[in-house]
């Protein structure tokens, strides 16, 4: 498969002067699909060569070949794309955990830069950056059309300069912030204590997570011998590594699988598996998800949940579901491929796609947030037209009310209440333990809820 890759791209580089030289009968050994493969592709090279002699300007040949390989790429799935040279070495420079720029993790939805998450401690986080605004312009110039590498290229940069991003939001007016770059160095955990509880969150899956997380368990645990369980906070984590996702979920398992992958061929199965030894030797622990929790942080939390090591508290997670393999081209001289090549099951065998993962207990953060959660389908992975569907066909659940948000009197801009509702769980025990709070009633939900009824349908969905 990958050779095919690799000559497919070469074909793509050469263009027609390459094909020319395909004759009749050679034409006619070649099987009836590749036959209309190698046609097509020579059809690249009639339109790059007519760019070539009539577009109004002069085109830059290279810049050409990248876009249409991107393209093609990224019309598979939002995750698939072309990495150029400059790009591919930003990825790494990303996975070491330390690079210049704003601290944003980003997607494209139709040609649009899209925010996944913002990163804890970064410019973009305190400036207000929030999963699921649009980032329209930089510097003035937009970025609309653009690749998301081209897009990141142009907020990344020496530290210390500004850059201005234009945000577009649901329910906003658009919002230009200024933000001065910083070296980007991804807090690898955070760790204090709530009480006779731990507290640790984890902002990210570079190459130094799990060393550093279990590090601040350790040190956590030698100055509070008497701690009695652990919140692992994995809100707004975009993800990163795989074998970091492994390594977080090992120090909490004792042993067997934390996950799977799948490819093409339904016996390709690839099986990740814990060693055994549990960090915290059984002590109760509560996960924290939310909207911005993707990826390598889903494997994480679904794992705990799977194995019954853990319980979930917050929100569904963003349903990020697929394996992307990074396959450098002449040793990244010409870049990479970035493809999407298997799904991530949990242990119990359910697919992350599209669908995330299902807290046990249900949490909105803030009033604001149930109120949305009740009235719209949230930004996840199920809102790209073009995502990878679940392998099971399941789908993402729709509008519908929380089961618990704030009540009247607490303060949302103080305390942080997802968090107190996990302490809750850790001290009664059990989600099914602790004392549940009334359903809240967002007025809108109720509104709509009623124009569902008169309607005879479902509540209005929210287009974007």
């Amino acid at each position: 498969m990958r050779k095919y890759l690799l000559i497919g791209v070469s074909a793509f580089v050469l263009g027609a002067g390459t094909m020319a030289y395909v004759s009749p009968i050679a034409q006619a050994t070649i099987p009836s699909q590749k036959a209309k493969t190698y046609k097509l592709l020579e059809l690249f090279g009639d339109v790059l060569a007519t760019v070539e002699d009539q577009y109004v300007t002069e085109v830059d040949d290279k810049k050409l070949i990248e876009a249409a390989l991107d393209g093609m790429l990224t019309s598979l799935d939002p995750h698939s794309g072309y990495l150029s040279p400059d790009s591919f070495e930003d990825m790494q420079d990303t996975t070491r955990g330390e690079y210049g720029g704003l601290g944003i993790e980003v997607t494209s939805e139709e040609g649009v830069v899209k925010v996944i998450s913002p990163m804890d401690g970064t410019p973009a986080a305190r400036a207000g950056v929030q999963a699921g605004d649009y980032i329209t312009a930089v510097n003035g110039q937009s970025v609309l059309g653009l690749t998301v590498n081209e897009a990141v290229k142009q907020m990344r940069g020496p530290a210390g300069e500004t850059v201005a991003i234009t945000i577009a939001r649901e329910k906003s007016d658009p919002i230009e912030l200024k933000l001065v770059r910083e070296v980007i160095k991804p807090k690898a955990a955070i760790a204090r204590m709530e009480g006779d509880y731990g507290y640790v969150r984890l902002p990210g899956f570079n190459e130094k997570s799990t060393d550093a997380l279990a590090a601040s368990i350790k040190d956590l645990q030698a100055k509070n011998p008497q701690m009695k369980g652990l919140v692992f906070d994995l809100r707004n984590n975009p993800g990163g590594l795989l074998d970091q996702a492994r390594g977080v979920a090992d120090l909490f398992l004792e042993g067997g699988e934390v996950v799977s992958q799948r490819g093409r061929n339904p016996r390709d199965i690839q099986r990740l598996n814990a060693t055994p030894g549990d960090i915290l030797n059984g002590l109760p622990m509560v996960v924290l998800i939310n909207q911005g929790s993707a990826s390598a942080a889903e494997i994480v939390a679904g794992a705990l949940q799977d194995r019954h090591r853990a319980e979930l508290v917050g929100i569904t997670s963003f349903g990020k579901g697929s394996v992307q393999t990074v396959i450098p081209l002449r040793g990244g001289a010409d870049g990479a491929l970035k493809l999407t090549t298997a799904r991530y099951f949990t242990p119990s065998g359910r697919s992350i796609q599209k669908t995330g993962i299902e807290p046990d207990l249900e949490v909105a953060q803030t009033k604001d947030q149930a109120q949305d959660i009740a009235n719209r389908v949230w930004f996840s992975e199920a809102s790209f037209k073009n995502a990878l569907n679940a392998d099971e066909g399941k789908t993402r659940k729709g509008a519908h009310v929380p089961a618990e948000a704030p009540p009247a009197g607490f303060d949302e801009k103080k305390d942080d209440f997802q968090l107190s509702r996990a302490l809750a769980v850790l001290k009664a025990g059990s989600v099914e333990a602790v004392p549940k709070l009334p359903k809240p009633q967002p007025k809108i939900a109720e509104v709509t809820a009623k124009a569902a009824a008169v309607g005879g349908g479902k509540p209005p969905v929210e287009k974007k």
